[in-house]
């Protein structure tokens, strides 16, 4: 059964024509890849139209592809690639942007808004997981944007630390340092929370 493929196998049956088997990848990679977009340019819009825009990208280059790295390399690289030529396009309107002071707290917001929450919880618990949720918004943001980038690929992406290094295109060590500076810092400003 298909479902029980591994992602490169599933490729490469779209590639031979096999539509539900695209389905199963985009329904195994929609999250992870979208929560990676939107991580990375803080407008749930511009993600939208990002995630759509690597999805599309992996449409059309069915024909092409060949499973030398894992499944999730490619896609991210394919997503980090569309985010830097959205960031090469826009360059100005970005600096505008970051320099009237986007607001962090509507950003957080959103990511809140996704939780799940059950009916039952305690408003106590619900307050809680808010502010967890925020915290850990805010504590992402803080983040220098490679080690952010390096972060979100091994989290959200699950990436190893080689194919982080392949989608990124840096070395291995430098991957590495990246991961080992965001974790300590995340570990610092949320060491109340561990």
């Amino acid at each position: 059964m298909q479902t029980d493929w591994s992602d490169e196998r599933l490729m490469l049956a779209y590639r031979a024509g096999d539509a539900d088997a695209f389905t199963l990848l985009y329904r195994r990679h929609r999250g992870p890849l979208y929560r990676y977009l939107a991580r990375q340019c803080g407008d749930p819009t511009l993600a939208d139209e990002l995630h759509q825009d690597v999805w599309l990208k992996v449409i059309n280059a069915r024909s092409q592809y060949e499973p030398l790295a894992r499944f999730p390399t490619w896609l991210f690289r394919i997503a980090r690639h569309r985010l830097i030529d959205h960031y090469r396009e826009h360059a100005r309107h970005l600096l505008v942007h970051y320099e009237s002071g986007a607001d962090d707290a509507e950003e957080g917001d959103e990511l809140i808004e996704r939780l799940p929450a059950a009916s039952e919880e305690m408003p106590h618990v619900l307050h809680e997981r808010h502010d967890t949720a925020r915290r850990i918004s805010l504590a992402l943001d803080e983040l220098p944007p490679l080690q952010r980038e390096a972060f979100l690929l091994a989290e959200e992406g699950g990436l190893t630390l080689d194919e982080i290094a392949v989608a990124t295109g840096c070395g291995r060590e430098t991957t590495k340092s990246r991961l080992r500076y965001a974790l300590g810092k995340l570990r610092t400003n949320l060491r109340d929370l561990l």
